[in-house]
């Protein structure tokens, strides 16, 4: 009997029945945490090359030509290593002015391409993918939370190059934790690079933040230099709007008839978050080629809310549309929510969820 046949006495469409997300409670071993800080596969096929410079904005061609001699003077030796020198250059007698910082942040708006050339710099460094490492923040943080403080600046001192995506300015604990990583890793050699989000206060009232990401990191200001990247939001250029939730029944019939798809009632995956550390939620989304949700309600606290950001962005990394019933995305999170501490996470999951509603349309035209 073939394995694609049904067995007696069973429904040959529960043969064929969706994965849950909430029936997988991934373990991650410590090794592939540190294996996958790579850049996502939204941005595994970047480079320098594929950055267009927008001809109105001389900034942005600057910026690469910056990097790119950025990336090729991290070819030579690891920096903690000739002559016991420090970060910079100085060695422990005499002091000696070094030719450049060692240390490089991207400042600028929404959408410019921030991450495109951070992850072009990552693949741009002449080194082994094991000697440079690159991650969001709060995978950053996540990885503290699974390895402890002290084993994650022995586990990341030996690297090259460390890319740290949209760094977060809304949370002074984190901050906190993360600078004194950073100094612990400048001390080692290890050359840094950094984009950063926007103050809540901020928000509206201008799209540059490298003041506060230089005063948020206190000592380490000095070790970088601050590339302002001007130019207009390339997601604002004409997409089209996002599509309405569709119902149960097309969203139930959506995932029994999309290959590796996932079928999760809202509130259960929800409730689910909450029993899996984040840092594994990568995991969780492991082989997935769509997810399907039916009846999306508001999220009801801010600890689920930070739970469900994260998903997402591991989602829209992997480009694992998302099909949906119930309310709108946008309809996720509370007006407190949205004018709160963290409304700007909030803000980018309900962008990159709508994104990926909006990529898991043809599902239900096909199905």
């Amino acid at each position: 009997m073939s394995s694609s046949s049904a067995a007696p006495g069973t429904s040959p469409i529960a043969d064929a029945a969706p994965l849950s997300l909430c029936a997988r409670e991934p373990y991650v071993p410590a090794d592939r945490l540190v294996a996958e800080m790579v850049p996502p596969p939204r941005f595994d096929s970047v480079r320098f090359a594929t950055y267009i410079p927008d001809p109105n904005q001389p900034s942005q061609t600057e910026a690469v030509g910056v990097l790119e001699a950025f990336a090729a003077g991290l070819g030579g030796a690891h920096a903690a290593g000739a002559g016991k020198r420090g970060f910079l250059g100085f060695g422990k007698g005499k002091a000696k002015t070094p030719a450049r910082p060692r240390g490089v942040y991207l400042d600028g708006g929404y959408g410019v391409g921030k991450t495109h050339l951070l992850a072009s710099l990552w693949h741009a460094t002449p080194a082994e993918p094991a000697l440079k490492a690159f991650g969001t923040f709060v995978e950053l943080t996540n990885l503290v939370g699974a390895l402890g403080f002290q084993q994650t600046v022995r586990t990341l001192s030996g690297h090259r190059l460390l890319c740290i995506d949209e760094f977060e300015l809304d949370d002074p604990g984190d901050t906190v934790l993360v600078s004194t990583l950073l100094g612990k890793l400048v001390d080692a050699g290890v050359a840094l690079a950094a984009t950063s989000n926007t103050l809540p206060g901020k928000l509206g009232e201008g799209r540059f933040a490298s003041v506060d990401f230089l005063r948020e990191i206190q000592g380490l200001s000095a070790h970088f230099r601050s590339l302002r990247i001007d130019g207009e939001d390339y997601r604002h250029r004409g997409l089209p709007e996002a599509p309405a939730p569709f119902s149960d029944e097309q969203v139930t019939k959506a995932a029994y008839t999309t290959p590796g798809a996932s079928l999760d009632d809202f509130p259960n995956l929800l409730a689910h978050l909450a029993k899996v550390h984040p840092s594994r939620y990568g995991a969780l989304t492991d082989d997935l080629r769509a997810v399907c949700l039916t009846d999306v309600q508001p999220v009801p606290d801010q600890s689920t809310a930070l739970r469900l950001v994260v998903l997402a962005d591991r989602l829209y990394d992997r480009e694992v549309p998302v099909l949906a019933s119930g309310l709108p995305f946008d309809r996720l999170f509370s007006e407190e929510m949205l004018n709160g501490g963290y409304r700007k996470k909030y803000f980018r999951a309900i962008s990159r969820l709508t994104a990926l509603a909006r990529d898991a349309k043809g599902l239900v035209e096909t199905a």
